[in-house]
């Protein structure tokens, strides 16, 4: 575990991320989020399909313009990415997308495309005496690639192969924080588990921090520090993931945890929760998990929750916090 007092290396602070529909309906598809992350931490953001994760991501990458907030690496600003390239100041940030094979170039051979980001990391850091082809060789090896796949391109390997290719070109940046999407989703059992394990002791041998972006809870309860748990753009729930498991405290963070599989052979049906995530452009007034929250009272409809501080670097946004306070309130059925 990392030390708590340690200065953040990844800071979000109170971003949003906005689309227009049409000519007047603006979309917040990330509203008011922040999050750190330290040197080598691992933390996890989990949340149904269309609840802001990748948005959220592409904001912290460049990709994506910010409505609101700010981004810091190193404490140098994460802006817009440019038409042409990025800042060379945040080679060390690098983002591996759930579509692997949309991610690599057809028309190059892997070597080349790994080259490219080694070239730009000795020119920005000045360094002399670095051979490109057998630092490709040694990055393919890390990955369990042999150093001939240089030679060859994206579409004659697999899925998993592909993800193992882009992970090799992230690390020959030497980065010191990855941003992963989906990075397993997109792959077979077998591959999900061996991506996901190459991954994490790739990123805890080499001490790089890693924002663990999915779906699948199983996982990022398995691999990560800290979890931060989104719904609808916002932050509902964040924590130590072994503490939030434990004693959620927001009850879509409950939800998610209830309808995970255990595979204990009791026959033990995983719980569900009813409903789809809203529209983001038609977002329900007050909390918006309220239409599907099984624990709704008056005034869940009419006040947004804001984000409490539990203690323990835990945080709830959820009206049942300040219910405590509020024993007037009534439960609604």
């Amino acid at each position: 575990m990392n030390d708590s007092a340690a200065a953040p290396l990844l800071a979000v602070r109170n971003v949003s991320i906005e689309y227009k529909r049409g000519d007047r309906t603006v979309i917040k598809a990330v509203n008011d989020v922040s999050l750190e992350l330290k040197p080598g931490e691992i933390v996890g953001i989990v949340g149904e399909s269309g609840c802001g994760k990748s948005t959220l991501a592409k904001g912290i990458m460049g990709l994506a313009p910010l409505a609101a907030g700010s981004v810091e690496f190193a404490g140098t600003r994460v802006g817009r990415l440019g038409r042409r390239k990025r800042d060379e100041r945040l080679l060390p940030v690098q983002m591996i997308f759930q579509d692997s094979a949309a991610a690599l170039n057809p028309r190059r051979t892997i070597g080349a495309q790994i080259a490219e980001v080694v070239s730009a990391r000795v020119r920005h850091r000045g360094e002399q005496g670095v051979n490109v082809v057998n630092e490709i060789a040694d990055l393919l090896r890390k990955v369990g690639l042999p150093p001939a796949a240089a030679m060859k391109y994206s579409h004659e390997f697999s899925g998993g192969q592909k993800q193992r290719i882009a992970l090799a070109r992230a690390l020959a940046s030497k980065p010191s924080v990855l941003v992963a999407d989906e990075p397993i989703s997109a792959l077979d059992a077998s591959a999900q588990a061996y991506a996901a394990k190459l991954l994490v002791e790739v990123c805890r041998n080499e001490g790089i921090a890693l924002l663990f972006i999915s779906h699948d809870l199983a996982v990022v309860r398995a691999i990560t520090e800290r979890v931060v748990v989104m719904y609808l753009g916002r932050v509902v729930e964040s924590g130590p993931t072994r503490e939030v498991w434990r004693d959620p405290q927001h009850p879509y963070a409950a939800a998610l945890i209830g309808a995970i599989p255990i595979p204990d052979g009791s026959g033990r049906r995983p719980e569900t929760l009813s409903g789809e995530v809203p529209d983001p452009a038609n977002a329900p007034s007050g909390c918006v998990f309220h239409p599907r929250c099984p624990a709704r009272f008056a005034g869940c409809d009419s006040r947004e929750p804001v984000l409490i501080q539990l203690g323990g670097d835990r945080a709830a946004a959820c009206r049942l916090l300040e219910r405590r306070t509020e024993p007037e309130l009534e439960t609604v059925a």
